[in-house]
């Protein structure tokens, strides 16, 4: 459907949680239709509002690098075919012609002696806790079935976690509420003047390490990326990610490996650092702070960094669920989410896209353009939960077009073939435009910045 000049309601929530001024939001128009399915929630309104508002900001960073002021910001027309077509990018990418394998045969849902677990094992590494955890005599669907059959799904929870490995209860109720934006810490110290960007680039020259994985930091990345920004992608050497994961979110990146335990890697590392302007992180609390890059410590050194920060159960979250690590799949699961999808079997449901995870890297994104808008030194957080929240307590389904089969959406327009380190892949086109290159192959870039 094609929006006029109302206000849509999500993409003022999200603007209003980005600090944006409340003015802009009739600035941006939909057009189109997309196919987000018709299930209980209102998954297309995210969709919108999330790319709605990543736009906006990308248009108020360029008002400001013309030299003009937020006020400034050109008005921006978002195609729902090409939303609906990007948040299930991942379904869309063939390698060489061959479908990725998304989800591994160990994760899914399970029935336990009360109820429902969801497991994520699509990483060697959670595949072999889990089957360690349960004692599994063989790593198949069958040995899980038969293992968790007589306990209780939280039993299989702390089972799975203790040993290192992901399972979550499902739960019935909605989760805690969690903020969708937190903004967190000012430095008090202003970023690098960024100058006039050329049309389209608005983030040309900016510096963004990117220190995130799998799908919605990389979502928010691979989006600087290609509104101009140098994204260089830093993970240590001893965690691969899938090359299917990479060829889908590394578009509009490089890839470099740095071990942070070396000396001369750390120093490597803190030379990207300080010519950095923004970094993204996407690791779970505590987990950098171990090795003294934490945003507060990041922020403290340079103080005229962004520092996006990325968790997946909420910076708020109680024990033990603060710290621990999780994924879209999961946290719909233990968020309510997947409950309020059952089927009429009473069999946990998803959402219809990974929602959660692209939803969130687009707000990242905006967040870190809105940022340097306003000169940067700034920390913001946010989750997979507080995407979660948003969606179930303040949306509405009100105005999102697409539905499931919705008049006029086909995916082919926003489909594209692109050589990379991986071979020709076909891939869903970002909202805001064209990625001029595919992805290089994961952690073989070298870990320098670009001339700017």
């Amino acid at each position: 459907m094609t929006i006029g000049e109302e206000r849509d309601d999500g993409t003022a929530q999200a603007w209003e949680a980005l600090g944006g001024a409340p003015e802009l939001v009739g600035r941006v128009r939909y057009r189109g239709a997309g196919d987000l399915g018709e299930g209980p929630l209102p998954v297309a309104a995210l969709a919108r509002a999330t790319v709605g508002v990543c736009g906006l900001a990308a248009a108020e960073l360029a008002a400001v690098r013309a030299g003009g002021g937020a006020a400034d910001a050109a008005a921006q027309v978002v195609d729902e075919g090409a939303v609906a077509t990007a948040f299930v990018s991942e379904r869309h990418l063939r390698v060489e012609g061959r479908a990725p394998v998304t989800f591994a045969p160990l994760s899914g849902f399970w029935r336990t002696a009360d109820g429902w677990v969801r497991t994520h094992a699509n990483y060697p590494h959670h595949e072999a806790a889990l089957v360690r955890a349960l004692r599994l005599p063989s790593a198949t669907p069958e040995a899980v079935r038969a293992a968790v059959g007589g306990r209780t799904a939280v039993e299989v929870q702390e089972q799975v976690y203790g040993a290192g490995g992901l399972a979550v209860a499902v739960a019935r109720d909605y989760g805690e509420p969690q903020p969708l934006v937190e903004p967190v810490r000012e430095s008090g110290a202003r970023g690098r003047t960024l100058g006039a960007a050329p049309a389209g680039r608005p983030a040309a020259g900016v510096r963004v390490l990117d220190l995130t994985r799998v799908i919605a930091g990389p979502v928010a990345t691979r989006t600087l990326g290609l509104l101009g920004a140098d994204v260089l992608r830093i993970d240590p050497p001893g965690m691969p990610e899938a090359d299917d994961a990479y060829a889908d979110t590394g578009f509009g990146k490089r890839s470099a490996l740095l071990d942070l335990a070396g000396a001369g890697d750390r120093a490597v590392f803190e030379g990207l650092l300080a010519e950095a302007d923004v970094v993204v992180t996407g690791y779970r609390p505590g987990a950098l702070e171990r090795h003294g890059f934490g945003a507060r410590e990041l922020l403290e050194r340079w103080p005229g960094l962004v520092v996006a920060e990325l968790c997946a159960w909420g910076w708020r979250a109680a024990e033990p669920w603060a710290g621990r690590r999780g994924f879209d799949s999961l946290v719909q699961a233990g968020y309510g989410i997947a409950a309020a999808c059952a089927g009429p079997d009473g069999r946990p449901g998803v959402l219809p896209a990974q929602a959660l995870d692209h939803g969130t890297g687009y707000l990242v994104a905006a967040g870190v353009l809105r940022a340097l808008a306003e000169g940067g030194g700034r920390g913001l957080r946010f989750s997979l939960a507080g995407t979660g929240s948003w969606l179930v307590r303040g949306l509405s389904r009100a105005g999102a077009g697409g539905g499931a089969g919705a008049s006029g959406y086909a995916a082919e327009p926003w489909l594209r073939a692109t050589p990379s380190g991986y071979g020709v892949l076909r891939h869903a086109a970002s909202p805001f435009g064209e990625w001029a290159v595919g992805p290089s192959r994961w952690g073989t870039d070298r870990a320098v910045w670009l001339p700017r």
